[in-house]
């Protein structure tokens, strides 16, 4: 059976959180959005890459996600980087809690987009920092793929 591709539309990237850290596994949440932020989302000025979640009192949280204001929203704006409420169930958040509660573990969101019914979703990933080596190494084996696949179109 082959699985059509879903279409996605990408509001915000955190390209790099997989320069910094070692994506273990990741989970897609919802996220509670105002009105205006979500207007806000549809132009696509978002910004996660300083952005981190957390878990605290059994909830998990966005915190310093940044959703600019939208200029249309006259009295009923919002907070640019206000904390946001992220939905997952109770099986998921307890997954997500052992994941964090290991050595060195962090939940990193690794993209803000829009799933084919239009509703918001944050991809979150249970990552591990990597050390300044383990960039060089990354970087080195990006540059080799790309340097193979450059020999490899002049040849063939």
């Amino acid at each position: 059976m082959v699985k059509t591709p879903v279409k996605q539309k990408i509001v915000a990237e955190n390209r790099k959180a997989r320069h910094n850290y070692f994506i273990e596994d990741d989970l897609e949440a919802g996220i509670m959005l105002e009105g205006s932020e979500v207007k806000s989302l549809r132009t696509g000025k978002a910004n996660i890459a300083e952005s981190y979640a957390t878990v605290e009192q059994g909830e998990l949280w966005l915190i310093n996600g940044y959703i600019p204001a939208y200029d249309r929203a006259r009295s009923f704006g919002h907070d640019e980087r206000r904390r946001r409420k992220l939905l997952v169930n109770k099986r998921e958040l307890s997954r997500l809690w052992q994941g964090i509660g290991r050595e060195g573990m962090t939940l990193v969101p690794l993209k803000l987009y829009f799933n084919e019914r239009g509703i918001a979703k944050l991809q979150l990933g249970i990552a591990k920092g990597k050390k300044m080596a383990d960039k060089r190494e990354t970087d080195k084996k990006r540059d080799w793929e790309r340097e193979k696949a450059r020999l490899l179109r002049a040849r063939g």
